[in-house]
C-alpha cells in the first residue's frame, strides 16, 4: 500500500496505522459477499414476479419457516466451531446450493417450483451470510473502532452492491440469468479468502493473535443451541433491537410490495423486469457509497449512534408522504418508487445500518453470534412474513397510496422513538465497559 493511499484512508476513516490491513481486508470481505448477493438479487426479484406478485406472501411466510429450521441449526454449528472454521463452512453450504440451482434451472427442471425456492433460499442467503459478517466484525473491533470505522467497512459492501447489479443489468438479458449463478458463486468463495485475511490481521494486534508463539485462536463460543433466541427474550436491550427490526421490516416489505406491482404493470418481459430490478439497486448502491465514504462515520461521531439510527425511521416517514403526493400529482410511478427505493436504501445501508451493528458491540461473545444471528434472521423474517400478509389484507381494503401513507407514518414515529432508546442505552453500556476495563 503506497503511503499516499494510506494517508487518504486515514484522513477519511480516522483509521490508525496498525488498523489499516484489517480495515481493507474487512472492507473486500464484505465487498465480494454483497458483490455475489447482488447478482442474484434482481434475479430472485424477477422469479418473485413471475411467480405471481398475488403470491409473494406466500414466499415470504416460506422464508420465514425455513428460517425457523436454519436457526438452530447454525447456534448448533456456533457453539461446536471455533470462528474460523463455522463461517467458512457456512459460506459454502451455501455455494453448493447456488450450483445445484444452476443445475437444475439448466436443465428446465420444475421451473416454476424451483424459481419460488430460488426466492426463499436468496432470502435466507442474504440475511445469514450479512448477520456472520457484521457478527465477525462486532467482534475483532472495538465499540470505539466500530464508530470510526464501520462506514468505511460498509462502503465495501455497497461497492460490491453496486457492482453486482451492474453485471446482472448487462448480462442478464444477452446470457440469460441462470448462468449469472456461476458468477456469484466465484464471488462468494472470494469473501471467504477476504474472512481469514480480516480476522488474521484483527487478531495479530488484538483478539486473535497469530503465528509462531502467538496465543492460540479463539476456542468455539459453546453454549446451548437455542441459546440465541433466549438471551434475545431475556434482555430488554436485545428486545428492543428485535422491535426495531420488526419495524423495519413492516416499512421495508410494504415498499417492496409496491414496488413489485408497480414493476409488474410496466412491462411483461423477464430480462426487462429483471433490468429494472437492477436499475433500482445500481442507483440505490451509488448512493450509498458516496454517504459512507464521506458521511456516515462523521454523522455518528458528530449526532451518535442513537441519531444515526433514528435517521431512517425519520426517511420512511418522508418516503410515504412522497408516493402519496406524487400518486396525487400522476407523477410517473416506476421512476417515484426508483427513487423512494434508493433512498430509503442507502440511508439504511450507510447511516442506520452501521450504528444498528454498533449496537452490538457492547454486548457477549456469545450475544454478538447467536442473539444476533436470531434477529437478524428469524426476527427480520418473521417480520416479512407477517408484513406481508398485513400489506395484502390493507391494499384489499382499497385504502391506496394516500390511506398507507396514514398507516405508515405513525408506525415511523413508534420506530424513531425506539432507535432513539436503543442509542441512549447503547451510549450507556459503552461507558461501563469503558470504566471497566
Amino acid at each position: 500500500m503506497t503511503a499516499a493511499v494510506t494517508a487518504l484512508i486515514s484522513r477519511t476513516v480516522n483509521a490508525r496505522d496498525d488498523e489499516l490491513r484489517a480495515l481493507l481486508w474487512s472492507f473486500a470481505y464484505f465487498f465480494f459477499l454483497l458483490s455475489s448477493y447482488y447478482v442474484l438479487r434482481p434475479i430472485r426479484d424477477e422469479m418473485g414476479v413471475a411467480g405471481g406478485v398475488e403470491n409473494l406472501q406466500w414466499l415470504f411466510t416460506g422464508t420465514f419457516v425455513v428460517m425457523l429450521a436454519a436457526v438452530p441449526l447454525f447456534g448448533w454449528i456456533v457453539a461446536r466451531l471455533p470462528r474460523r472454521r463455522f463461517v467458512p463452512l457456512v459460506y459454502r453450504v451455501f455455494i453448493l446450493c447456488l450450483l445445484v440451482f444452476f443445475a437444475l434451472m439448466s436443465l428446465d427442471i420444475g421451473t416454476v417450483h424451483v424459481g419460488r425456492a430460488f426466492f426463499i433460499w436468496v432470502s435466507v442467503f442474504n440475511l445469514f451470510v450479512v448477520s456472520v459478517f457484521w457478527s465477525v466484525m462486532a467482534d475483532v473491533f472495538t465499540n470505539a473502532q466500530g464508530r470510526r470505522l464501520f462506514g468505511f467497512i460498509a462502503a465495501g459492501g455497497s461497492a460490491g452492491a453496486l457492482l453486482g447489479p451492474t453485471i446482472t443489468a448487462t448480462l442478464a438479458v444477452p446470457l440469460g440469468p441462470v448462468n449469472l449463478m456461476l458468477v456469484s458463486a466465484v464471488l462468494l468463495e472470494a469473501a471467504v479468502r477476504c474472512m481469514r485475511g480480516a480476522a488474521g490481521a484483527a487478531g495479530a494486534s488484538a483478539r486473535e493473535p497469530a503465528g509462531a508463539g502467538a496465543t492460540p485462536p479463539a476456542p468455539a463460543i459453546g453454549g446451548g443451541v437455542l441459546a440465541g433466541l433466549t438471551h434475545t427474550l431475556r434482555s430488554t436491550y436485545l428486545s428492543g433491537i428485535g422491535g426495531y427490526i420488526v419495524l423495519m421490516t413492516f416499512a421495508a416489505t410494504v415498499l417492496y410490495f409496491l414496488q413489485a406491482e408497480i414493476v409488474a404493470a410496466a412491462s411483461e418481459d423477464a430480462g426487462e423486469r429483471t433490468r429494472i430490478f437492477a436499475v433500482i439497486d445500481i442507483a440505490a448502491n451509488a448512493l450509498t457509497i458516496l454517504l459512507q465514504l464521506f458521511v456516515t462515520g462523521r454523522f455518528i461521531r458528530t449526532f451518535g449512534v442513537a441519531a444515526a439510527a433514528a435517521l431512517l425511521p425519520a426517511v420512511v416517514a418522508a418516503a410515504f408522504v412522497a408516493l402519496a403526493a406524487g400518486s396525487w400529482l400522476a407523477l410517473p410511478v416506476v421512476v417515484l418508487i426508483a427513487v423512494v427505493q434508493a433512498v430509503r436504501r442507502a440511508t439504511n445501508y450507510a447511516i442506520s445500518r452501521p450504528a444498528r451493528e454498533i449496537l452490538f458491540t457492547v454486548v457477549p461473545r456469545e450475544e454478538k453470534y447467536k442473539a444476533k444471528n436470531v434477529i437478524d434472521t428469524l426476527v427480520y423474517r418473521g417480520g416479512d412474513a407477517v408484513s406481508g400478509w398485513l400489506y395484502r389484507w390493507i391494499a384489499g381494503t382499497g385504502i391506496g397510496l394516500a390511506g398507507m401513507a396514514a398507516i405508515m407514518v405513525p408506525v415511523a414515529a413508534l420506530w424513531l422513538a425506539l432507535a432513539l432508546a436503543l442509542g441512549r442505552r447503547q451510549d450507556r453500556l459503552a461507558e461501563t465497559q469503558a470504566k471497566a476495563g
